[in-house]
Parts: structure tokens; sequence; C-alpha cells
């Protein structure tokens, strides 16, 4: 069959057993037709646009936070350098021996802090701070009659944020009542 077959049969009542459609109901089918067209056009640019935001979404969530794997092998320099600086007595630190080697060992410390934050990262302020789950990690409750209970009394180790991300938690003691 031709195609001016196929449309003699649907407009045809003898042939295709219905009612035929007057013009006006066939423009009427035509426009819902058309409708029903732009309405999944405009539900597929919707999702397009859905799409390429949250590809580039997910693009600058990669760059900015692309360093943390890095920037957390780098905290474990940054514990033994000021571990190495609590180490220094009082007395050596004045030795004029010592004291380049001190000096040197802070200006390691001051440029690394001064990475940290050119790339975002800073350190969880945890002293005297109630107990944030999300940013401490509690070691230890301390019985304290001077703090209340919750509160964080002893850091012993740094934690860090990248952004506004955590990077590792402050190990911290907390305060209990005693």
């Amino acid at each position: 069959m031709n195609e001016d077959q196929d449309l003699q049969e649907q407009t045809n009542p003898a042939q295709g057993g219905g009612e035929e459609q007057t013009p006006e109901q066939d423009l009427g089918d035509l426009v819902r037709e058309l409708e029903e067209v732009r309405q999944h056009v405009l539900y597929a640019q919707a999702e397009t646009q859905n799409v390429r935001r949250r590809l580039e979404q997910e693009k600058l969530t990669a760059a900015t936070y692309a360093s943390t794997g890095f920037a957390r092998d780098m905290l474990s320099v940054k514990d033994n350098l000021d571990r190495a600086l609590s180490a220094v007595p009082e007395d050596l630190k004045q030795d004029e021996r010592m004291k380049a080697l001190v000096t040197g060992i802070e200006a390691t410390s001051r440029e690394l802090d001064s990475v940290f934050a050119r790339n975002g990262i800073t350190r969880i302020d945890a002293l005297g701070q109630p107990l944030d789950p999300n940013r401490h990690q509690a070691m230890v409750e301390i019985p304290s009659a001077d703090a209340e209970p919750g509160t964080v009394v002893q850091e012993m180790q740094a934690g860090y944020m990248i952004k506004d991300r955590l990077l590792r938690p402050a190990m911290v003691a907390v305060a209990r009542k005693g």
C-alpha cells in the first residue's frame, strides 16, 4: 500500500469503520499533538540543562577538593614539626648553637601554615569549645570542676578543614562532672 491508500483508509468511513472527522476536529487533534511534542521538547531541554549544571558542579567540586589526599599526608609533616618544636626546652632555644636550628624549624612550620591557608586548609578551633562530633573526636573524658561537661579541655592532635569539608577531626579530651 502506498501513502494515499493509508490516508484514504483513515478518512473513509466505509473502509475504516469509524466516523469521518471534520477539519476542525483534525485541527484540534494536530494542535493537541503539537502541544504534547512541545512539552516533550521542553522537558528534554530542562533535563539537558540540569545534567549540564550537575556536571559543572561536579567538575568544580572535583577541582576544589582534588588535593585532599595530599593535604591529609602533609598534616603528618605539620604534626612532626610541631612536636619537634615543643620537644626543645626553653634553655636550648636560647642557646646560640641551637637557635638557628629552632628558627629554621619555626620558619618551616610558618611556611607550611601559609601554604595551608592559600589552599583553604584551616585548623579547627577545639580548646574551650563544646564537643562537635562533626569536627572533634573525643578520645577521653577528664573530670573537671572548672569546665562545663562536654567542653573540650585538651587537644591531643589538631584537626583541620579543607574549605567546608573535614580533612581530619581534632582528637580531644572532654570535660565531665568530677
